[in-house]
């Protein structure tokens, strides 16, 4: 079953790297935008696998570890799409 898995996750990379390869430039910003509020189910996740309580420090530390990631990626988006956002405000416009 772990091979399976691994062969998912492998195929979903590649997937992954020729999707994004194939969007144009102008599109990155918006489409990551767009997608950043689905990325809060990472952290969902994140948590929950997290609580599952594995025998052993490398389960917690795997887990604080996804936490940690998934918090940063979801932060970061916000703060690209914030940056980007602000790129559409005229000079005078505080609001």
């Amino acid at each position: 079953m772990s091979i399976m898995l691994i062969f998912v996750f492998v195929i979903a990379g590649f997937l992954g790297v020729e999707l994004i390869s194939k969007v144009p430039s102008q599109l990155h910003t918006p489409l990551m935008s767009g997608t950043n509020a689905i990325s809060g189910i990472t952290i969902v996740g994140a948590i929950s696998v997290a609580a599952i309580n594995i025998p052993g420090t490398v389960g917690n530390i795997l887990g604080f570890l996804a936490i940690v990631l998934a918090t940063i990626n979801v932060v970061g988006g916000y703060l690209v799409t914030d940056r980007m956002l602000g790129m559409f405000k005229k000079k005078g416009d505080d609001k």
